[in-house]
């Protein structure tokens, strides 16, 4: 069976919208605030090593977020992605 479309000049609602400053958030804010926090326990602990693991566990984890957030939806929850 054909994907259900919807008529011409109206957006589906649970499809995502692909804003591409939206996924650039996503990731500048994720490599900033987790450096940031490597940052802070660099100098707690007095290492040097963990602003660079916060930067790529904040990319990680924005590359994640921005995946999930423009994911495209099953059409039918109730059976399970099953055709």
């Amino acid at each position: 069976m054909a994907p259900h479309e919807p008529p011409a000049g109206q957006r589906d609602p649970n499809r995502p919208q692909g804003d591409p400053w939206n996924a650039f958030g996503y990731l500048v804010s994720g490599v900033l605030l987790y450096g940031l926090i490597g940052w802070g326990l660099d100098r707690w602990l007095g290492t040097s090593f963990l602003v660079a693991i916060g930067i790529i566990a904040g990319a990680a984890l924005g590359t994640y977020q921005t995946y999930k957030r423009f994911q495209i939806p099953d059409d039918d929850p109730q059976d399970g992605g099953k055709q």
